[in-house]
């Protein structure tokens, strides 16, 4: 059997700036989440990474991460946003 990824089309979902900003929050989330996790597993920060002695050079703060790393919790994040409210669903604070 193969495998064909079918994500919904969020091309037409506009996003306001409120929910902009909501997508850094969680994007910062998904990175403690993430973070949390590997800590659990046993990981802690190494300036590179190493599966060997669960070394990771991204279990710093958000806000230290480089840009790359910020941008893939962000599109995590975004994209998230995005389904919800191609689905119909509403976000509102």
């Amino acid at each position: 059997m193969t495998y064909i990824p079918r994500p919904l089309d969020t091309s037409q979902v506009a996003l306001n700036d409120d929910i902009l900003r909501l997508t850094e929050l969680l994007a910062c989330h998904i990175h403690d989440v993430w973070a949390k996790g590997r800590m659990a597993e046993g990981w802690r920060y190494g300036l590179e990474r190493s599966d060997a002695e669960k070394h990771h050079p991204d279990l710093v703060p958000y806000d230290e991460l480089p840009e790359s790393e910020k941008e893939y919790d962000r599109s995590t994040a975004l994209q998230t946003i995005k389904a919800i409210l191609a689905l119909g669903y509403r976000i509102t604070k």
